[in-house]
């Protein structure tokens, strides 16, 4: 094998793991954490445990992402975002199989060992057993299986649940022991900025899955309102923070994520009067950007109030 196939494929492999993607799935995290540690329940063995398993989590479903669509066709020359490595044809599916085993069990042992060192209560660990495995379900079975959920345009609803509601009030749980319903304002602005990210995903890739079948809920909503519909996730997120700063928080320093509005403001105004697909290629990297600024501003805030 030459030095430059050798370095190809790597970077195949490096292009299907989406490092990219990794911060904003450790936010929630660290969002959980963050109000654990302003209720004076922080547990940093168990955070950076839950840190590993959500790595893990969103390793599974970028790998998993790849070989579905692969498989299904949807990764097509027309696609408008970067080509990835089973499409360019340097990992096989044969190969993805293999990475897919291992990382689910490399992601179950380290949901094992945070279930491990947190848990207590039999109920308590069967109930995260449960919530593991349906973490991992979903993470696979978005793009991959007879009926891949992804394809029926409920991936928003998934990732509002998993990467809002149920990873932060989860890693909360586990460091405080009990369920407190003041995360959950918090919680939901998590995963309403995690779903704003798969939106303009799905915006720019909406003539591509469209014609592939790939009925995202961009696709059923069309380009407009699938743009106001962004907007609408970027400012629910934010009045969500607004409103557990007015009501629970008693520190101007709560309000530190009002830094990251000019940014999401800007990014909202331009997928609303960019029309075209193409238009938003660029804004994918910048809704990450300004989902974990939004994330890490806030958890600072809360820390330090």
């Amino acid at each position: 094998m030459s030095q430059t196939h050798s370095t190809s494929k790597t970077t195949a492999w490096i292009e299907s793991l989406r490092p990219r993607t990794l911060p904003l799935a450790l936010a929630s995290i660290i969002t959980g954490s963050a109000l654990a540690a302003w209720m004076n329940h922080f547990q940093l063995d168990i955070a950076l445990m839950a840190l590993l398993t959500a790595a893990l989590l969103q390793i599974l479903s970028n790998l998993a992402n790849d070989y579905g669509d692969a498989i299904k066709g949807s990764d097509t020359e027309t696609r408008i975002g970067p080509n990835r490595g089973m499409q360019k044809g340097l990992i096989s599916r044969t190969q993805m199989k293999r990475a897919l085993i291992l990382t689910i069990v490399l992601t179950v042992a380290s949901g094992i060992g945070l279930i491990a060192i947190a848990c207590k209560k039999p109920e308590d660990i069967l109930g995260f057993l449960a919530l593991g495995l349906m973490a991992i379900v979903a993470s696979i079975s978005y793009t991959v299986g007879r009926k891949p959920y992804g394809y029926m345009g409920l991936g928003d609803i998934s990732v509002l649940i998993f990467f809002g509601w149920l990873s932060v009030a989860g890693t909360y749980y586990l460091q405080a022991g009990a369920f407190d319903s003041v995360v959950m304002l918090p919680a939901t602005a998590c995963g309403l900025l995690a779903t704003a990210v798969l939106n303009i995903n799905n915006l720019r890739d909406i003539d591509s899955d469209r014609m592939n079948g790939k009925n995202t809920l961009a696709v059923r909503l069309g380009p407009l309102w699938g743009r106001r519909y962004h907007f609408m996730l970027l400012a629910g997120a934010l009045l969500c923070l607004i409103l557990f700063a007015l009501f629970d928080l008693r520190s101007w320093v709560g309000w530190l994520f009002i830094l990251a509005v000019p940014l999401l403001y800007r990014h909202a105004m331009y997928v609303l009067h960019e029309l075209t697909a193409v238009a938003m290629r660029p804004m994918l990297e910048q809704m990450v950007k300004g989902a974990l600024l939004t994330n890490l501003l806030f958890a600072v805030g809360v820390i330090l109030s």
